[in-house]
């Protein structure tokens, strides 16, 4: 790592950069006898940390920091194929490294912090310069085996794994397993690379085994690129994880009323079906189509349903959201919207005692319960590759002692 950090740093140095009046490399004289983190002796100047302000220029920033406006432009001007001024982002850090002179301070260079690892170093003395120094990360194959016993969260904090860990698992098992009626005792078994800077975790870069036991329902997610460009998570039977329907609409806390024909309504008394599952949720809690599909309603239902939206899928399915504070831009009737898409957001209108989604879900015409769906799976994997693909889950429940 040492030694491709010193090759990275050289070639660093021999970068097209710019200067006030145009052209020619201009290196930092520091990097002439040694290599340094920065390209400079940082304990050499005086620092001033800051953050770049909402809706502040690049210019701007640097006429702040104490580079003369022109120099500002020329600077922004001549590094284009280094910097992009125009994705420098609000709060992110930033800081100016001043020397001494007779007139008091002087700005000799700033460090901008693009993200957690890599940073854009601009001289602002003598002839303008920009460059990019990556710190140095470590890349690592990681196993996770955590089981639920107050939250997902937290378990995953205490058995040493990153959070962002859940957020990617939650992407794999997004048709499968629903992360918001997870129970006690339920177990993930991970296998996992990610990358580390600074001691940190940076990202998780791969997911590429992993199995979820309930105690009654058992979902394996092997990571296999077929090289198609297509999905890239299967069961063991070579099933796309990649299914038709979401297993459910909304981050929701939780479930208020189930599906049943036989339900005492919480607001007129009459025992009648209730052919939904209500989510209770705080207002303005995104909803999504759990499909692609067709809006055919999205208006007020009279009956009690408020603000309502109602899609088509494909093979006879269609569904409904009840309940709604409000419509996302571009939702009504004839819009085609994608798996995921955000449709609406969770209130209370309507027939309703407090905010929570009412879920409806028919096949053919008749309504099924949400909570036992059986989405319709996507492609199987390529026949020639089944093989292929046992043999690698074979491998990876040899690691599991399997």
């Amino acid at each position: 790592m040492r030694r491709t950090l010193l090759i990275a740093l050289a070639v660093l140095a021999l970068l097209p950069s710019c200067r006030r009046h145009g052209g020619g490399v201009q290196p930092p004289e520091e990097q002439k006898d040694t290599v340094l983190p920065l390209g400079f002796r940082t304990e050499d100047f005086a620092v001033d940390s800051s953050k770049v302000r909402e809706g502040e220029t690049f210019t701007g920033l640097m006429t702040r920091l104490g580079l003369g406006s022109r120099a500002a432009y020329d600077l922004a001007e001549g590094c284009k194929d280094v910097f992009d001024v125009r994705r420098m982002r609000a709060g992110n850090p930033v800081e100016g490294y001043y020397s001494a002179d007779t007139s008091g301070r002087r700005l000799e260079y700033v460090v901008y912090h693009n993200d957690r690892i890599r940073s854009t170093v601009f001289r602002c003395r003598d002839s303008l310069f920009a460059s990019i120094y990556d710190k140095p990360v470590v890349h690592e194959r990681k196993v996770a085996d955590v089981s639920i016993n107050s939250s997902l969260w937290n378990d995953m904090l205490a058995a040493g794994a990153s959070p962002l860990l859940i957020v990617d698992l939650a992407d794999i098992y997004a048709w499968t397993v629903n992360f918001f009626g997870l129970q006690k005792d339920d177990r993930f078994r991970v296998i996992y690379d990610q990358t580390v800077c600074d001691g940190e975790i940076v990202k998780i870069d791969s997911i590429e085994f992993a199995i979820y036991d309930s105690g009654t329902f058992r979902a394996c997610a092997i990571r296999f690129d077929q090289g198609d460009g297509g999905n890239k998570y299967w069961s063991e039977k070579g099933e796309s994880l990649r299914k038709a329907f979401l297993k459910a609409p909304l981050k929701y806390n939780r479930i208020s009323s189930r599906f049943t024909y036989h339900r005492k309504h919480p607001i007129t008394g009459v025992v009648r079906p209730h052919t939904a599952v209500d989510y209770a949720a705080p207002i303005g809690t995104p909803v999504h189509s759990i499909g692609d599909g067709t809006v055919t309603m999205c208006g007020w239902d009279g009956s009690g349903g408020g603000n309502r939206i109602r899609i088509r899928h494909m093979n006879g399915y269609e569904t409904c959201y009840m309940h709604l504070s409000k419509f996302a831009s571009g939702i009504k009737a004839g819009a085609r919207v994608a798996q995921g898409q955000t449709i609406g957001y969770v209130g209370s209108t309507g027939h309703s005692t407090g905010p929570h989604l009412d879920f409806r879900v028919w096949k053919d015409g008749t309504p099924i319960d949400p909570l036992k769906m059986i989405s319709p799976p996507s492609e199987p994997l390529k026949q020639e590759n089944i093989d292929s693909l046992g043999k690698v889950y074979a491998a990876y429940l040899k690691e599991f002692g399997e």
